[in-house]
């Protein structure tokens, strides 16, 4: 049985927030305005669900000051309810207790460190010299590979890879089918045929950093790739070789960075960007989903955009020419305007 929290409680808890209306009133799980029903707590944070909000069956609602007439329902009120749900969502949703231990199929090297509180589950292994830190969990058939580190507290979902030297934080999640460490794609011309260039640089991940399902970040080729603290990467995502991704970015699916790329601090990367390689992106930018980047953003700013394909000697020319497409508007138009008043000068 769920535990069943009163509003009050849950304040107590999180604290930043208020409550209105009965405070006596019970829940037990956290729901949309739409699917709740009167054992749930729902949230509004956009005032264009004030239908679904008249509409609900949740026992209360988390909004915010601005929105906290729109209902009579026990509601409680702060200032960022979509953060202040995610927190509580937590707390009425905790993740299940997972034993410690070694299970008897994994495989761990003698020479490795495992920290008392850590959970080996079935069919993993664990190379010479890697360490897993206390309360670390790693889920079944995932490979740890020689001298990587994982962190404190930090899980593998099942069928996670990490490649030899792989260093990955505290508190990070990791789920199934991530790769990271694999070699870079770097390969040299030589006589027709292609030079593998070896890979010799590792990965390198902060703490509270989130990867999810198949994503892949190659390691460095002499130097490291860096994902920082607090970064969070949506399924399907290509991080390629020595790029470094700055803390409290966020990168939706589908999108692919290519080697050697920097992305500053506090970036959002929409689903299915491109961005080429060598490339450094200023801190604070967003890039709307679909948006190829083929040069270096040094402005904070919101950019957008799809080009078609060319040969590159048009494509190039065309593109030079749609930089200046509003100038040449602007310019037009004060011509037509003069040739108007000309025109209107010479009739009277």
């Amino acid at each position: 049985m769920a535990r069943r929290y009163r509003l009050t409680e849950l304040v107590e808890i999180l604290g930043d927030a208020s409550v209105v209306g009965d405070g006596a009133v019970e829940v037990s799980r956290a729901a949309s305005l739409k699917g709740a029903d009167a054992e749930c707590i729902s949230f509004l944070h956009r005032a264009d669900y004030q239908d679904e909000l008249r509409r609900t069956s949740a026992a209360a609602v988390v909004l915010a000051p601005d929105h906290a007439g729109l209902t009579e329902r026990p509601r409680i009120v702060t200032a960022n309810p979509y953060a202040w749900f995610a927190r509580l969502a937590t707390v009425l949703h905790p993740a299940p207790v997972v034993a410690s231990g070694v299970h008897p199929s994994a495989v761990v090297d003698p020479a490795a460190t495992i920290a008392p509180g850590a959970c080996i589950a079935a069919l993993v292994s664990v190379g010479a010299g890697a360490q897993v830190g206390a309360r670390a969990v790693i889920g079944e058939g995932c490979v740890v590979g020689e001298n990587a580190s994982i962190g404190a507290d930090t899980r593998l979902y099942p069928r996670v890879t990490l490649y030899a030297e792989v260093s990955v934080g505290e508190r990070c999640i990791i789920h199934s089918g991530t790769v990271i460490g694999s070699d870079g794609f770097g390969f040299a011309p030589q006589g027709g045929r292609w030079l593998k260039i070896p890979q010799i640089g590792r990965v390198r991940i902060g703490n509270d950093v989130e990867l999810g399902a198949n994503v892949t970040v190659d390691r460095g080729t002499l130097d490291d790739t860096v994902i920082e603290d607090g970064v969070k990467v949506d399924n399907l995502v290509q991080i390629a070789h020595n790029c470094r991704i700055g803390a409290h970015t966020v990168i939706a699916g589908n999108t692919g960075i290519a080697g050697s790329t920097e992305v500053g601090e506090h970036c959002i990367i929409g689903g299915a960007s491109t961005l080429a390689g060598h490339l450094t992106i200023a801190p604070g930018t967003t890039i709307a989903g679909g948006t190829t980047i083929t040069r270096s953003l040094s402005k904070a700013d919101t950019y957008v955009g799809v080009f078609p394909f060319d040969l590159r000697a048009d494509w190039l020319r065309n593109s030079a020419h749609l930089r200046s497409l509003d100038a040449l508007v602007r310019r037009v138009r004060k011509l037509e305007r003069a040739g108007t008043e000309k025109t209107a000068k010479d009739t009277r």
